[in-house]
């Protein structure tokens, strides 16, 4: 809004014929004191815009004849109600609404009930970049060949039924965590939220699948698992859910998906872990670019972060392993079935999936922005659920 003056033409229109469609635009582009010059050849503008001048604040300056016999008002733009833009700034205005960064906003609207409102804590520079990645990469769950599914042995059946539930137990709270942050989200920082977005609909589809695949042959839902998941959903920092969920828990699912996919008794289960894993893979590397970010410009945010999986770690306490049903799953995943022999070798794979989580946690925890020494401690004290 920097112009000092404006002329416009408005024909024979009224005031409330269509008018003000050009005069308010006119205004609206000026700075106060400016001034608008209107011709018009309509006689009741003489007598309507000098009131609506009033009622809007604006100041009329009289009206004056032109050469050709036609009305020339001048309205100098009032200091009231002056729309101002949203400033690309660090720290967002909650009384800026929903307008979107760049629009200009009238005075005197409401606070809206967002937190998320310094940029450092809710936009990590890669996250437009992984949001258009998210859109290009979604697929469809009938795209998998389910006519293809075939009974397996009871054994297997079953281990697989078990696997499949406790994959859509864990993908209901990375559903649900990130949810409740979407609202927090200051809009001048929305392209975070359209990232959540894409990642709920990931996991949506990820419980669909999931789901599908166990059938009627649902697994144990562990006291472990339901702890560890409640811990995620007690979460009330942004930071703290986006290091702790995506970069140790999905983190961590990823080599468990790449199991899953290795071991996968049909190609139906292979290729739902294999393109679950790439959804999952992009949620981590958001994870991972959050934390950075923060760590970059915030050093001390690390023992806040590792505080938090301290404060995971005691209320788990007691908890010293991966939960039975889950782990014997595993093993006879991937034995293949539940021969003593092919059991030992699938039990040696479960070992290897431990020391594999471990070191790429390890690796993900340094990418993240820890030392190395910081990364073990973390990666130590992560859920034997997985998650």
């Amino acid at each position: 809004m920097t112009a000092a003056a404006i002329a416009i033409d408005g024909g024979d229109l009224p005031l409330g014929g269509g008018l003000l469609a050009l005069v308010r635009p006119a205004l609206l582009a000026m700075a106060p004191g400016g001034v608008v010059a209107l011709r018009s050849s309509s006689p009741g503008v003489r007598q309507d815009l000098p009131s609506w001048c009033r009622a809007e604040r604006h100041e009329y300056l009289g009206c004056e004849a032109d050469p050709d016999g036609r009305d020339r008002h001048l309205i100098r733009r009032g200091p009231f109600g002056v729309p101002r833009a949203i400033p690309d700034a660090d720290d967002a205005d909650p009384h800026t609404g929903f307008a979107p960064r760049g629009s200009l906003v009238e005075p005197g609207g409401p606070a809206y009930p967002v937190t998320l409102t310094h940029r450092d804590l809710a936009l990590a520079p890669e996250t437009r970049q992984l949001y258009d990645q998210a859109v290009a990469a979604q697929w469809d769950a009938r795209e998998l060949a389910w006519d293809c599914v075939r009974p397996l042995p009871p054994a297997l059946e079953r281990a697989l039924g078990q696997v499949m539930t406790f994959l859509a137990e864990n993908e209901l709270s990375a559903l649900y965590v990130p949810s409740k942050f979407v609202a927090r989200l200051h809009p001048a920082f929305a392209e975070t939220a359209m990232f959540l977005a894409t990642q709920l609909m990931d996991e949506s589809r990820h419980i669909d699948v999931f789901l599908r695949r166990a059938g009627q042959t649902r697994g144990v839902s562990s006291v472990t698992t339901s702890r560890s998941l409640l811990a995620l959903l007690q979460l009330e920092d942004f930071t703290e859910a986006a290091f702790l969920l995506s970069v140790l828990g999905e983190g961590t699912f990823l080599d468990l998906l790449r199991f899953v996919e290795v071991h996968a008794p049909d190609e139906v289960t292979a290729d739902l872990a294999r393109r679950t894993r790439a959804d999952e893979a992009r949620h981590v590397h958001f994870g991972i670019a959050h934390v950075r970010h923060v760590l970059s410009v915030d050093p001390a945010a690390g023992g806040r972060l590792e505080s938090a999986v301290r404060r995971r770690a005691a209320a788990l306490h007691g908890i010293d392993g991966v939960p039975a049903p889950i782990q014997d799953a595993l093993i006879i995943l991937a034995a293949g079935g539940d021969e003593p022999g092919r059991v030992a070798r699938g039990h040696e794979a479960f070992q290897q999936l431990l020391v594999d989580m471990h070191e790429g946690r390890l690796k993900r925890l340094e990418h993240a922005g820890f030392s190395p020494a910081q990364a073990h401690v973390l990666s130590e004290l992560h859920t034997p659920n997985f998650m």
